[in-house]
């Protein structure tokens, strides 16, 4: 997957997240809305595949929330 393709589905991979996690993180999911998807990536990036592009995004979320805790490994 090209990095056209990951920015183009960006928020549908954080809706994704938001259907699945407690509302308490729903702020994190705003937080990562508010990341403009072309700062993720860089022109040459590549995704091995969907899944592989979600996982990235999930990080993302995971060391948010981990940030914003008190927990800060598992």
């Amino acid at each position: 997957m090209e990095s056209i393709s990951f920015i183009n589905n960006y928020e549908l991979y954080i809706e994704e997240i938001r259907s699945v996690v407690k509302s308490e993180l729903f702020p994190i999911i705003e937080e990562l809305k508010e990341i403009y998807s072309h700062d993720l990536v860089r022109p040459d990036s590549y995704f091995l595949g969907t899944q592989d592009a979600r996982g990235f995004v999930w990080s993302l979320f995971i060391k948010k929330a981990l940030y914003n805790s008190d927990l800060k490994e598992f």
